[in-house]
């Protein structure tokens, strides 16, 4: 079974429409090393700590992507509304979820920037569902993404929705990016 069938399972969290970059990793904490072990690990600890507790793209009873002091969620995949990762180009968005153990988005729309970011760098898969499912999930369900079928299993619910065919992006992640793709590929000398 390669990466690009194998079924992704995890926790969601749910975040509302407009969640832009800035929430997503906020400029202050741009100052650690991506290269360095130890403060990459902040990355995950600082992932999504922008998001206002007032805003309503918080998921409901306020819950954080990561517990005080850890550097990795328990959630795995991300189910927001509309125009995920607007805001300014800033490849540390997508890295952040990563490194923070977000396998995976899914929303009916990305902000362009964002979904190549995502992609480019390897980073997570950017699925794109058909409807907005964040007033259909809650924080905490046990979801599991079908790439195959290109459907989503709420098995907390026991619902399952359609989400749109990733062609060849979702091979790009699993290679680690667009140029390790292309060096994979024979587009470019290793």
């Amino acid at each position: 079974m390669n990466n690009n069938s194998k079924p992704i399972k995890g926790k969601a969290f749910v975040l509302g429409k407009n969640i832009d970059t800035d929430q997503i990793i906020p400029a202050a904490h741009l100052v650690y090393s991506l290269d360095d072990p130890e403060e990459r690990k902040l990355y995950g600890k600082y992932a999504l700590s922008g998001v206002p507790a007032a805003e309503s793209g918080l998921p409901e009873g306020g819950v954080s992507l990561t517990k005080e002091g850890e550097t990795e969620s328990q959630f795995k995949i991300i189910v927001a509304s509309d125009n995920f990762g607007c805001g300014s180009s800033r490849e540390h968005a997508p890295a952040c979820l990563e490194i923070a153990g977000i396998e995976a988005i899914v929303t009916p729309s990305y902000a362009r920037i964002f979904y190549r970011n995502s992609v480019d760098g390897g980073f997570l898969i950017p699925f794109e569902s058909f409807e907005d499912l964040s007033s259909e999930v809650h924080t905490g369900d046990e979801l599991e993404i079908d790439q195959v079928n290109h459907k989503l299993k709420n098995l907390t619910q026991n619902k399952e929705y359609r989400i749109k065919p990733l062609g060849s992006v979702a091979d790009i992640v699993h290679a680690g990016g667009i140029f390790e793709y292309a060096r994979q590929n024979g587009m470019v000398p290793r």
